[in-house]
């Protein structure tokens, strides 16, 4: 559980340190136009602090990391949001210096998007495996009494 806190809290880190960069380097350069930039931000902290606290509840819920695939979700879905977000944060800041950047910034980005897709899937695979089926016996009288006022 404390891996899946230090991630959210690694997350919570880049995305506010991000929303820094992007505010000064945009600032320090006079620009005022549209850059990927500014994405770097809402993704790491919606991406990765939020899904990694909603993990954290989950893990304490139904022991997730007790599934076998709870740690290629865990590493794939992270290498997915790292190249993800270091691609933003190439492609944004050379939009923000005037320079192009090339089609490798563009595809390992879409990289970094199919293996954030494979991890959720990975996810909800292993969510499916760890989620009892059946209600738990402590959960028999709050089902009892919503089958009672039915």
């Amino acid at each position: 559980m404390r891996r899946i806190l230090n991630t959210a809290h690694i997350y919570m880190i880049v995305g506010l340190v991000s929303g820094f960069y992007y505010r000064e380097l945009t600032k320090l350069n006079d620009f005022t136009g549209d850059t990927q930039l500014g994405l770097v931000h809402t993704h790491a902290l919606a991406l990765g602090m939020l899904v990694f606290l909603l993990v954290l509840v989950l893990e304490k819920q139904f022991a997730l990391t007790s599934s076998r695939l709870f740690g290629w979700f865990f590493w794939i879905y992270n290498a997915g949001l790292a190249l993800t977000l270091a691609m933003l944060t190439l492609h944004g800041s050379l939009t923000v210096l005037g320079r192009p950047s090339g089609e490798v910034i563009a595809l390992a980005a879409g990289l970094g998007h199919v293996l954030l897709t494979v991890g959720l899937v990975l996810l909800f695979i292993t969510l499916g495996k760890v989620v009892p089926a059946k209600a738990r016996p402590d959960d028999a009288p709050a089902q009892a009494r919503e089958e009672a006022t039915a």
